[in-house]
């Protein structure tokens, strides 16, 4: 199994039939998983759940569908949703398991917490039939890249599991600087080059400069003031390995600033 880093959005992207990265995500069985196999189950990580210490949602049947929206604008259609997949207690243990042997421990488990919208924002639309069972692991925001760059090579042993490992986030995500007009605007330069500086650093191999992105990279505190929804990337990146070759699958913008970039890594046979 390969791992992938997929920019989620705005939750509106549930209902707006208009954004790019929702048409990516749609092809996502016919072409973005090309040559890899269908998952018996996916391990998500997603920016929206932040616990102090390592935490995996047990779930018995089908999971609850969160809506972790903060504004009072959202259409009604947007909590009409629902996203009813199998939870993966199983796949629960066995995370939790490889983290505490690899030192991470103690790893919580919540019992019955259902799946947010960084989690089932993507997944809606990359499954929709909603059969394939699902556990989310949540990220440590006190901690930095490293950690959850080790967090990720931890989990390695679950790609030859059948278990498809995805880090839900952001590439950029600075909702104060968002842009919420209608007509398009120019992508700002702390976005722009945050955004390519993260695509090189990943294309090239320099892995340990995403690691310390908020030390390296141009425009990091701007680009992400808090950085819980970068961290999937790095949990996804560590998963298939050190020398794993990374590949940018979608690109887009919007709200001005918020880039869809989202990232294949492919594990050196």
């Amino acid at each position: 199994m390969d791992t992938f880093f997929l920019s989620h959005g705005a939750p509106t992207m549930c209902i707006d039939e208009a954004n790019a990265a929702r048409s990516f995500l749609q092809s996502w069985l016919p072409s973005a998983t090309a040559g890899t196999r269908a998952p018996r189950a996916i391990l998500i990580v997603s920016g929206h759940w932040e616990t102090d210490t390592p935490t995996v949602n047990v779930v018995h049947g089908a999971t609850d569908t969160i809506y972790d929206y903060d504004y009072d604008a959202f259409p009604e259609a947007m909590y009409q949703v629902k996203y009813p997949a199998p939870g993966a207690p199983d796949l629960a243990r066995r995370t939790k398991e490889l983290l505490e042997q690899a030192g991470f421990g103690p790893v919580e488990e919540d019992v019955g917490r259902g799946l947010d919208h960084g989690a089932w924002l993507p997944l809606m639309l990359m499954y929709p039939d909603a059969d394939v069972p699902v556990c989310q692991l949540s990220v440590q925001t006190a901690r930095d890249g490293a950690y959850h760059y080790d967090l990720g090579r931890a989990l390695a042993p679950l790609r030859d599991e059948g278990v498809l490992v995805l880090g839900s986030g952001s590439a950029t995500h600075n909702v104060g600087k968002m842009e919420f007009l209608q007509e398009p605007m120019p992508v700002p330069r702390w976005a722009a080059e945050f955004d390519n500086w993260l695509k090189d650093s990943l294309l090239e191999g320099r892995y340990d400069d995403v690691k310390r992105f908020d030390e390296k990279a141009p425009y990091g505190k701007v680009a992400h003031p808090t950085p819980e929804h970068l961290y999937p990337l790095h949990v996804a990146l560590g998963a298939a390995g050190d020398e794993c070759k990374a590949e940018l699958i979608h690109h887009s913008w919007t709200n001005a600033n918020h880039s869809y970039a989202s990232y294949r890594f492919i594990p050196k046979k």
